[in-house]
């Protein structure tokens, strides 16, 4: 085991050697001791980050109210400079680009917008594996609605209990069916979605299309208008590195810019007008229509020095060592752990992967708690999933190595069974 473990170090310092976005690295705080692979869940700090938020503390602190207008970036505007720095990552003009709110909360703007059920067409179409709160939104939408969600939500299997097939999708796309909600990543799995197939499979047969990029945005490249997609949702702190609770983002195609947001409010105006005060809701004429109230601007400001980081960075960039280092991570399981009960979940083609590597394991609970106790910050997916979530900004090939190196040291030494198999409240 000793030579495996030495080639495989070695081979860990020649593809960080060969690494372009190697410098990134030293711009993000990451702490001592620690590998930090929960990158899908809450991204590290930059020191971009840090300062952009800090200039929006002393703007506060100096310019109070004028600092709607006076900072740099004017906060009013503050969303809008942001949308036009997500636009490149998503494949979508900057007016078709909000920022605000959080994930949930878009996905009910969006529905109230678009969701326009008939008694011949009242149905969504989602899937079993989909983020909870999505199925949360929905079925309260459709209640909301006055609609039966064990009616008119329509939820399309698993035959693996990790992994969908898109065709069952399509097959699912029946004449009663209004929207599809869908998501680019599987959350669990890390399964990428053919977004694109999905899309035209909707539009032939007059069905909107809406996706949840939460799990892929930053780490795959997105294409939503060349691939006609409805809109789309986000949220801006996993590989956007935007801080706990950053405001979130949304799509919406410019095709329905006609539509009246369903959930209006005042910063959705026509930014010439908003200060005119009338009692008659004027729109923006883009998808900033969807603004609702006063924008968050402190969980903004990260956004601001996080995402010109991922410009400089470029996403293709980002998108082949992501996959390099998953494809890694894939092999030292495989090689030096697979002889615990561990197995790789989801599809193994490059096209067919997100960000984030899903291990399968009986114990995943005890183990997520010993690699989190050893410094190896993951976390655990009922029933039985360890995801492992690293970052092409800053993580390197060397944190994949120790990672395993030490989740062998706790499955050698049974280290794991000490802990409860209890999950705890945060994982």
């Amino acid at each position: 085991m000793a030579i495996d473990l030495q080639t495989h170090r070695d081979q860990a310092r020649r593809l960080d050697e060969a690494d372009e976005l190697a410098p990134f690295r030293q711009r993000f705080h990451i702490p001592a001791g620690i590998v930090y692979l929960e990158g899908n869940s809450l991204g590290l700090l930059s020191a971009s980050a840090e300062k952009a938020v800090l200039r929006a503390i002393d703007q506060w602190r100096t310019l109070g109210i004028s600092g709607w207008l006076s900072a740099e970036p004017p906060w009013f505007t503050m969303a809008e400079e942001i949308a036009a720095l997500v636009a490149p990552l998503v494949g979508a003009a900057p007016d078709e680009v909000g920022i605000g709110d959080s994930t949930t909360i878009n996905l009910h703007k969006l529905l109230c917008t678009l969701y326009q059920p008939s008694d011949s067409r009242p149905k969504i179409l989602t899937d079993e594996l989909n983020f909870p709160s999505d199925l949360y939104a929905l079925s309260s939408h459709l209640r909301m609605r006055g609609r039966d969600p064990m009616r008119d939500l329509v939820v399309v299997g698993s035959k693996d209990g990790c992994t969908l097939d898109e065709r069952d999708f399509a097959a699912a796309m029946t004449a009663d069916v209004q929207m599809v909600v869908a998501s680019a990543v599987l959350y669990r799995s890390g399964q990428l979605l053919d977004i694109a197939w999905l899309a035209r499979e909707a539009q032939a047969r007059n069905v909107l299309i809406a996706v949840d990029c939460s799990h892929s945005i930053g780490m795959v490249p997105h294409h939503l208008d060349a691939w006609g997609v409805d809109c789309a949702f986000w949220c801006n702190y996993k590989s956007l590195n935007g801080g706990p609770g950053a405001a979130a983002g949304w799509y919406l195609n410019r095709r329905h810019f006609g539509r009246p947001p369903g959930l209006a409010g005042w910063f959705g105006s026509r930014k010439d007008r908003q200060f005119d005060m009338a009692t008659e809701f004027d729109p923006s004429p883009n998808a900033g229509r969807l603004q609702a109230g006063t924008p968050p601007i402190l969980s903004m400001a990260p956004l601001l020095g996080s995402l010109r980081v991922v410009a400089e960075a470029g996403i293709e960039r980002l998108r082949a060592k992501s996959l390099g280092l998953t494809r890694f991570l894939t092999q030292l399981v495989e090689e030096r752990v697979g002889r615990f009960g561990f197995a790789v979940v989801g599809p193994r083609e490059d096209r067919r992967r997100g960000g984030h590597l899903a291990l399968k394991h009986p114990e995943a609970v005890r183990v997520s708690k010993a690699l989190c106790k050893a410094g190896v910050i993951v976390d655990h997916r009922p029933p039985d999933i360890v995801r492992l979530g690293p970052s092409p900004l800053y993580n390197s090939f060397a944190d994949c190595c120790e990672a395993i190196d030490r989740l062998e040291a706790i499955m050698a030494s049974g280290v794991y069974t000490r802990y409860s198999s209890e999950r705890d409240l945060v994982s």
